[in-house]
This record gives structure tokens, C-alpha cells and sequence, in this order.
């Protein structure tokens, strides 16, 4: 890890949790794509509200990214590369972007909520991603839909 905010709280987290040092690194990374979604979901990961995130895997296979697996370490930082708090994953299942529920929509926690939401963001966001490979979103595309919860933030 490059980041010395990210490798502190991740020693930090390891001095209590011994039965993991021998794990993998964790990848270091923010949410969205600018600096107010950032921090807001962020913020929402802290809270206890934002339990999931979605990448798309055309997006994730362009940027020769592996896709996580249950058990993936992730600390989560604000854009500026501040480390926020570590997650680990929980659940990782791929479904078509018409498929997902209201359910899963919840547990991303932003916005309202809803699924309506969800779906006007998300695909804001892919369209955004994609732009740069030539590719555009599908109703059809696969979404990686990751599950975590939070295991370790430094009490104030």
C-alpha cells in the first residue's frame, strides 16, 4: 500500500485482530467518481447505512481488475485518500443491471434508497465509466454486486 493514511489504520486494525495478518493487503479505494459522492458515501460506510457496492465487470475486466471474493479487506477513504474505516466482504453475486431489487438498492444506502435511485446513479455512473473504453451501459450488463460490513474505524 501506497498509503500511508490506509497502511496505518491497517496496522492499527491488525494489532487486535492477529488471526489476519498473514492476509492479502487491502485494496485501498473511494466510491464514485468526485469528490462529493466520495465523501458522502463514505460517510454512509462509517454510518452503518451503506452496506454494498457495485461495480460493473466490463468496467473491472477493461481496468484488469480481479472481482472481490468473500473475505476481501477493503479501506474505504474519503477522495483525498484519507483512510475512513476497513470493510470485508460478505457476499459477491453477479446479476444483469435489470435484474437488481429494491432490496439490494437499500443496502447500498444512498440516496432515497429506492430502486428508481439507485438505477438513475448507477447508470449515470457506468455511462460515465464506460465512455472511455467506447462502451456504453446495457440493460443486459453485469453488475458485481458486493456485499460487506464494517470492521474497524478509530474512535474520535
Amino acid at each position: 500500500m501506497d498509503n500511508a493514511s490506509a497502511n496505518n489504520m491497517w496496522g492499527d486494525y491488525l494489532k487486535n485482530h492477529l488471526e489476519d495478518v498473514f492476509h492479502e493487503p487491502p485494496k485501498v479505494y473511494h466510491f464514485c467518481d468526485n469528490e462529493e459522492d466520495a465523501n458522502t458515501c463514505a460517510k454512509l460506510v462509517k454510518d452503518g447505512i451503506k452496506k454494498a457496492t457495485s461495480d460493473s465487470l466490463l468496467g473491472l475486466q477493461y481496468r484488469n481488475e480481479r472481482l472481490p471474493k468473500i473475505g476481501d479487506f477493503l479501506i474505504v477513504t474519503d477522495w483525498e485518500g484519507k483512510a475512513q474505516c476497513i470493510v470485508e466482504t460478505t457476499k459477491v453475486t453477479l446479476k444483469p443491471f435489470f435484474s437488481i431489487t429494491e432490496e439490494y438498492a437499500r443496502l447500498e444506502g444512498e440516496g432515497d434508497k429506492s430502486l428508481a435511485y439507485w438505477k438513475k446513479v448507477h447508470w449515470d455512473y457506468y455511462t460515465r465509466e464506460l465512455e472511455q473504453f467506447e462502451r456504453v451501459p446495457r440493460e443486459s450488463m453485469i453488475i458485481v454486486c458486493q456485499e460487506f460490513e464494517k470492521v474497524f474505524e478509530r474512535k474520535k
